[in-house]
């Protein structure tokens, strides 16, 4: 246990020691911008050097981003962003390199860790770039809010701040420049302006109440999982597979107790990020506004949703409760980016992330046979979600010609919110089950590493989840999904929304009464649920 928590020891000091200096930092009025870039710097170099001791690692994450900085000022070329992702992906696949030949285990920390997470702002910050030269429409919703507009370009100690932002420079999360230039003049608090607040903090500073509450309640919430991480994990580890004994269980065991070794694994994860959550909503980072009972919000700053991962209802919302703003980078500065305008994402674009994920994380061969795995459990579970599930929803028929309607609906299948029915209710219990087993089974190899080591575990635990995948890939891809097809156009026939029937509205400009074929309506569904 010792070789696991001495390396990590400083970073937990870091983590903590970041709690009172967020109340530092929001202490200064939003009116001194470059004394907060300052500060974070300060806090960043003294994390960095005497602390951590990583005087080269630090040097080199200067220097990348002050290049990134240089080219996405000078150059003005549309494949700005790809040049400069090339080049900080490129710096941190050498140090990946140089940690695999020395022979660092995952639990070890060294100047990649907050190099992954500054990949991830230099890259989104190129493209916030690019898209701020682009014409306005052809820009959807997140790029709108991100761009930075070209006579609005930082400064240099301001882009500094903002890639050392100190709360999440070791381990994330990570933030976009226009959420920290937000961070540093306040008008993050802005998002409340018109609504019924409750108190603020104090009369001089729009700061609601709720923020100390709520990190200090991340703080607890990490050390309890720092708590079972440190009691528990020497027990349920991935490792156990390489252990004699576990090879004389029986196959039911090893599935079983494999689950509770995933659960602990996680831990660790669940331990930092919670810490670094609770200390940038510190800062006044994550401010989202105000619930229904008028309390404060802070979902920002959040990079894992525990209860979604643990009892997630398909792959897809484990997906995206986990690592919530690297997946947000893969999104927004991968997949999207690397469709053809005008296209819709596809297989293709799930395995150029997935393969960018895996990259971005290192070179140990199980990161790949883990991601690999996973963009294939992805087209699974969207094969799932658009061909299974809409049939199993307690469909509501359209309104009836008589009843009064706006002009731009359409008929919908839309459950009631209230309504489940038996079969709907399976399915979830079915896509719990089978999302715990998937994410457990396919990021053992994210341990392990090695291909011997990863494949011997999978062997012991008799493949199960190729299984369940490949069984579900075969099925869809061997008519399955064709004859689904045709059970969804059946039903949407037994509810009356026939060709024949009037349509409401006319959102292709064929006339009010306009109503598509029902293979239109199948397609639409299948598109609604992926």
């Amino acid at each position: 246990m010792d070789r696991i928590f001495e390396p990590l020891a400083s970073l937990i000091v870091c983590l903590l020691v970041s709690y009172p200096l967020g109340s530092i930092f929001i202490r200064i009025p939003s009116s001194l911008h470059t004394l907060k870039h300052i500060f974070n710097l300060t806090v960043a170099l003294i994390y960095f050097l005497p602390v951590l001791n990583l005087w080269s690692g630090f040097l080199q994450l200067l220097a990348g981003t002050v290049a990134t900085y240089y080219v996405a000022k000078n150059v003005r070329r549309p494949d700005m962003p790809w040049i400069v992702f090339a080049f900080v992906m490129g710096h941190l696949m050498i140090n990946h390199i140089i940690r695999a030949v020395y022979g660092y285990g995952y639990e070890t920390f060294e100047i990649t860790g907050p190099q992954m997470v500054l990949t991830m702002k230099l890259t989104t910050f190129a493209w916030n770039v690019l898209d701020g030269r682009r014409p306005r429409e052809d820009l959807d919703k997140w790029q709108s809010e991100k761009y930075i507009p070209e006579n609005d370009f930082p400064s240099l100690l301001a882009f500094l701040g903002y890639a050392f932002y100190f709360p999440g420079v070791l381990v994330g999360p990570y933030l976009d420049y226009n959420s920290y230039k937000s961070l540093i003049d306040g008008s993050i608090f802005k998002i409340a302006e018109g609504q019924q607040q409750p108190k603020k903090e104090d009369k001089d500073r729009p700061i609601p109440v709720g923020r100390r509450t709520m990190a200090y309640r991340k703080m607890l919430k990490g050390l309890i999982f720092l708590g079972l991480f440190t009691t528990c994990y020497g027990t349920f580890t991935y490792e156990v597979a390489l252990a004699p004994w576990f090879l004389k269980k029986n196959i039911v065991y090893r599935i079983i107790y494999w689950q509770f070794c995933g659960f602990f694994e996680r831990t660790k994860y669940y331990a930092i990020w919670t810490l670094t959550e609770g200390a940038s909503i510190l800062t006044g980072y994550g401010f989202t506004g105000f619930d229904k009972y008028g309390n404060s919000t802070w979902d920002g700053a959040r990079n894992v949703k525990i209860r979604s991962i643990e009892f997630a209802p398909n792959f897809k919302v484990l997906l995206d409760s986990w690592n919530m703003k690297t997946a947000i980078w893969l999104r927004e500065c991968v997949y999207k980016r690397v469709t053809p305008k005008g296209k819709k994402p596809g297989f293709r674009s799930s395995m150029i992330t997935f393969g960018t994920s895996a990259l971005w994380h290192g070179i140990a061969p199980g990161y790949y046979l883990a991601f690999l795995l996973g963009g294939f459990i992805q087209t699974a579970g969207r094969l799932c979600r658009s061909t299974i599930r809409p049939i199993l929803l307690p469909a509501q028929p359209p309104p009836s010609q008589n009843t009064p309607v706006k002009a731009a609906q359409k008929p919908t299948l839309e459950p009631p919110k209230t309504t489940r029915s038996t079969a709907k209710f399976v399915y979830d219990i079915l896509g719990t089950v089978s999302s715990v087993l998937l994410v457990n089974y396919t990021t053992g190899p994210f341990i392990l590493m090695s291909l011997s080591n990863s494949f011997y575990a999978w062997r012991l635990l008799g493949y199960y989840g190729h299984v369940m995948v490949g069984g579900a890939l075969v099925f869809f891809y061997a008519g399955g999904r064709r004859w689904l097809r045709k059970v969804q156009e059946r039903r949407v026939k037994k509810l009356g929304m026939a060709p024949e029937m009037p349509a409401v509205g006319d959102v292709r400009g064929e006339g009010p009464l306009y109503m598509p074929p029902v293979e239109e309506v199948a397609r639409e569904l299948e598109n609604k649920y992926e």
